[in-house]
């Protein structure tokens, strides 16, 4: 497997790892080259993994081209969250305790190189933080709050940060890291089936509206399960159900991620598992993905502040996305240089990379819904009343906020638009999806992938009725039989 290492600035790597190849975070998200190569491993040492900068975008795209890199952005955003550090500390207690018993001051920190301090005697601990925490370079704080020492913070540490001093030894590490196997947590046998389902019932435009939400529930209460309603205030209590449901809109840098990530680690079955929020929130990693697997989407560009004079050679009318916009939020069309340079001004100060796309018009818009690599609706959302979009938030009109729809069945759908749906979804999981298509002139075109797609009651439920919400509680149902089946046969080979 060839060995990649992203840096800010490759002139000031001065370690010689054979086999080892270093560049840019710029070059790396820019040059096709790096796009297109296979079997490689992306050691990401930016200085900056914050959501939406380069170093963000080295582990997201790398992800997207099938390149296996460290750290994930899971792991990146896993840094971010309070409560998974919390967490941590409560889990690794007795080792922490253990580990720093002869320190006297109120508050201690450890360097983490490669999984590794350049003191032994804390070999055990780094190691397990590395375990929980995939970044090359780490720096976990401790503070004694009187009684006994907990994990205040861990961050990454960008590389011009090491003390000179530690450099031969992280050298000595780094060469020793490469080829290192991940770990994954295992979740504890249990025995009844216990639903929970996330919603934000302050949301505006929710993905499933009040009767849809209940028909979810008498949907699992009919195949046997507890089902409870929470909120983000029930992040702690997520490890005492066996499945979560997300029925909010997803977002990464948001709460329903990493309450997401906490049921995986947990072990629980999930929909939208984190890896689909991931994949499908940000509309740069998916136009690298279709783009990799040759799936027809609108012309697409990525912008930054490089390359401001890609709209010129796309043409007007033109539409810029931001990466994680969502219900036609953060996405706008614009007619002529002017107004793009005044937008794009506008974005890049939300985040680094922006997505610019050719304009598409169309009468509608097909949405397909996929479940387990099967479709299980679809439908036609027309858009918004003298409006380019599905739907227009800033409509004088609340009936002309939203487009009309049409459900039909997927045996009377052009079966270009169900292949191509299918093809893509492929590339994201088999959890449940909802694939936004627009055809021109006879052939289909993605526009974007939904983790956590719409289902209304009266809308995309109008075909199959109740047997839809059984599909997806059941889908749930087999992910957690499925584990206890894995569980069970552990269980009897170490027998």
């Amino acid at each position: 497997m060839n060995k990649i290492i992203v840096v800010n600035q490759p002139s000031r790597w001065f370690w010689d790892i054979p086999g080892v190849e270093v560049v840019s975070s710029r070059r790396y998200l820019s040059d096709e080259k790096y796009s297109k190569l296979k079997n490689v491993r992306i050691f990401n040492l930016s200085n900056d993994y914050a959501y939406q900068t380069r170093g963000y975008y080295v582990s997201l795209l790398a992800e997207a081209r099938g390149h296996k890199v460290i750290p994930s952005v899971k792991n990146i955003l896993d840094l971010k969250e309070r409560s998974l550090v919390k967490s941590v500390s409560e889990d690794l207690n007795e080792l922490v305790q253990k580990s720093l018993k002869k320190i006297r001051s109120k508050e201690f920190v450890l360097s983490i190189y490669f999984g590794k301090n350049v003191s032994n005697q804390y070999s055990r601990l780094t190691r397990e933080m590395h375990k929980l925490f995939q970044a090359p370079f780490l720096r976990a704080r401790f503070v004694h709050n009187g009684d006994k020492w907990e994990i205040y913070s861990v961050r990454t540490i960008p590389f011009k940060e090491i003390p000179e001093h530690h450099l031969p030894y992280v050298q000595t590490f780094a060469r020793e890291y490469f080829g290192r196997k991940r770990y994954e947590f295992v979740r504890k046998d249990k025995h009844l089936y216990e639903l929970a389902i996330l919603t934000n019932p302050k949301e505006i435009a929710p993905p499933s509206n009040k009767k849809a939400l209940e028909a979810f529930a008498l949907a699992a209460e009919k195949l046997g399960c507890y089902v409870e309603f929470i909120t983000r205030d029930d992040y702690n209590r997520i490890p005492k159900f066996d499945a979560l449901f997300i029925r909010e809109t997803t977002a990464v840098n948001h709460y329903t991620y990493f309450m997401a990530r906490r049921a995986q680690s947990e072990g629980l079955a999930v929909l939208d598992s984190p890896d689909s929020i991931l994949k499908c929130a940000n509309k740069v990693y998916l136009s690298e993905l279709l783009n990799g697997a040759k799936i027809p989407t609108p012309k697409t560009v990525v912008l930054s502040s490089d390359n401001p004079k890609e709209a010129d050679k796309m043409g007007y009318p033109c539409v810029l996305k931001l990466p994680d916009s969502s219900f036609s939020r953060g996405v706008v069309k614009v007619r002529n240089r002017e107004e793009f340079r005044t937008k794009v001004r506008e974005m890049l100060k939300t985040s680094d990379l922006l997505l610019l796309q050719e304009f598409m018009p169309t009468k509608y818009d097909w949405r397909v819904g996929v479940l387990n690599n099967e479709v299980v609706f679809v439908c036609k959302y027309y858009m918004a009343a003298g409006h380019w979009q599905i739907y227009n938030w800033n409509s004088p009109k609340k009936s002309d906020v939203e487009g009309n729809f049409d459900i039909l069945d997927p045996q009377k759908a052009p079966p270009q638009v169900l292949d191509i749906a299918l093809r893509a979804t492929k590339l994201i999981g088999n959890g449940l999806y909802g694939v936004d298509i627009k055809v021109v002139d006879g052939k289909p075109y993605i526009i974007e992938i939904n983790d956590n797609p719409n289902i209304d009651s009266g809308v995309e439920d109008g075909l199959l009725k109740e047997d839809l919400y059984k599909k997806v509680i059941q889908y749930l149902l087999d992910q957690i039989n499925h584990e206890v089946a894995r569980q069970w046969g552990d269980a009897k080979l170490n027998e």
